[in-house]
């Protein structure tokens, strides 16, 4: 295979230089293939993915990929629509059972902060074990928490399983983008991820909907949970039958396994075989890897700050709509709910606009860099122009949240701010695949880690800050922390190529 693109860069033998690679974790186990007289594998015998190997998840038919990419979107509104569902619901719950407001809360807060816990998981074993597995092990324990929470006797006990819910529900948020780097390479990966982007904001947009809708109809609160179990066990059956394993790596190790029983050849062996399999190695790596990236590469830590803050703001919209829509307009929880709708509308026009505008030119980049791979940062002018817009949405969304001004112009800005969030998570989501291709997994899993740390806690003081600013003022103190963030794009654009060729984990980064 060739190794001057960047889609390649995932399936390459680790090396010695590779940091992620350490001198031990390339010694043979005993139970390795044989090593020649050096102690060193024969590359005769290393395999790899022929030309147009059928086993190869780039070669596969573009109707099978495209089934993969729209699954592991559902997959991710299945989890984060159940991230906003309650919020619907929460006045019964608050009257069965006497919650306070700030507890009632917990209810949104506590399933986001389970995205923190679940990535540190689920993107490196992914990376250990592969895709598949771990999405069944994911959703398995995601359906069973659904099925407590259904039946949860209390309010500690709700609480809990919101907890859990949400650990086990964060697995598509860490490894459906590397599911879309699986499949497609650095040129059509763009189109993939316009779906995979829709996700974050597609359930927190609907899930309100329902759940309000069912309150005002009157319908139990626990029904709500039970669609919920219903919803997520379709999803367990669907990943079973349908959804095969698509990381190469693990594909290779699979397919040296059959040559060598059928050979009798124990000299076949894979690349991730050469690594080291003990646990203590393995334990390094899912839980180390992504707080190693994090902290050392100042590429990420820019994107997950600028992330986690919007994302964080979603999670507030849904403590600030209700002062906004239910308070100020009067509406119902069913009538308020639909005031979400906006921010899904605006992203599908992003996600539209990018397939109709953004990518053509990126598939002009590719000629002009071609035969050598696009720098990540061309992925970046859509949020360059994302970032003043949801700057004009905070602004524009708080200055017409008066009473007495039609709750049309506090809408449009809903979605205004909706499609700006498409235009910058969706090239910022593509920046970090593209920069952090082979690590690609651990990279998003911890951006995840952190902006739901944001979702979880931004929440907790949305009320008191709406209530005690007033929605005009609390809603320009966000817009002017989004100015402050808006340059970010264009400080990667002139500076990112420098920062990967210092980086330790970029495979695009120039050699050194």
């Amino acid at each position: 295979m060739s190794t001057n693109k960047v889609e390649d860069v995932e399936w390459q033998q680790p090396s010695q230089d590779d940091p992620a690679v350490s001198s031990k974790s390339l010694a043979w186990s005993e139970a390795g293939p044989s090593a020649d007289k050096e102690g060193e594998p024969d590359e005769r015998f290393c395999v790899k993915f022929e030309e147009d190997d059928s086993e190869n998840p780039m070669t596969w038919s573009r109707a099978k990929r495209w089934y993969i990419v729209s699954f592991g979107g559902i997959l991710a509104v299945n989890s984060t629509f159940a991230s906003s569902a309650p919020g619907g619901i929460i006045q019964g719950l608050m009257q069965e059972w006497h919650m306070s407001t700030e507890v009632a809360t917990l209810l949104i807060a506590l399933f986001v902060a389970g995205y923190c816990l679940g990535p540190l998981l689920w993107g490196p074993l992914s990376e250990q074990y592969g895709r598949r597995p771990v999405f069944l092990l994911s959703f398995f324990g995601y359906t069973c928490m659904m099925v407590g929470s259904a039946l949860a006797p209390n309010t500690g006990a709700l609480l809990a399983f919101r907890l859990l819910s949400g650990t086990f529900a964060a697995c598509p948020l860490a490894n459906s983008g590397a599911l879309i780097a699986d499949v497609w390479d650095a040129g059509t990966r763009g189109k993939a991820m316009s779906i995979f982007a829709l996700a974050p904001f597609a359930g927190p947009a609907l899930g309100p909907i329902v759940g309000g809708y069912m309150q005002v109809a009157g319908v139990h609160w626990r029904w709500l949970f039970w669609v919920l179990t219903m919803f997520a066990g379709v999803c367990l059956v669907l990943i079973y039958f349908t959804l095969p394993e698509t990381y190469g790596p693990i594909i290779l190790a699979k397919k040296a396994a059959r040559k060598r029983k059928q050979t009798g050849d124990v000299r076949y062996y894979a690349p991730i075989e050469r690594l080291n399999t003990t646990w203590e190695s393995r334990i390094n790596n899912v839980l180390g890897r992504p707080f190693k990236i994090l902290f050392t590469e100042p590429m990420l830590i820019a994107i997950t700050l600028y992330m986690s803050f919007l994302y964080g703001c979603i999670y507030l919209l849904f403590e600030a709509f209700p002062i906004v829509f239910t308070v100020g307009h009067h509406m119902n929880a069913g009538a308020s709910g639909l005031m979400y709708l906006p921010l899904f509308v605006g992203g599908l026009f992003a996600a539209l606009l990018t397939l109709s505008y953004f990518n053509p030119r990126y598939q002009r980049y590719i000629a002009e860099y071609s035969p050598n791979p696009v720098p990540p940062e061309r992925r970046l002018e859509a949020a360059c122009v994302g970032g003043p817009m949801v700057v004009i949405a905070f602004f524009w969304f708080g200055w017409t949240s008066f009473p007495e001004i039609s709750f049309w112009a506090p809408l449009m800005s809903v979605g205004l701010l909706g499609c700006s969030l498409i235009l910058i998570f969706l090239p910022l989501l593509n920046y970090i695949v593209d920069a952090y291709l082979r690590i690609a997994a651990s990279a998003l899993s911890a951006s995840t880690v952190v902006r739901s740390l944001f979702g979880a806690g931004f929440p907790l003081f949305a009320t008191q800050m709406y209530q005690k600013l007033n929605p005009r003022w609390a809603s320009t103190l966000l817009g002017f922390i989004a100015l402050a963030m808006a340059p970010i794009p264009f400080i990667l654009i002139k500076f990112g190529p420098k920062l990967r060729a210092k980086s330790r984990y970029a495979p695009t980064a120039a050699p050194r």
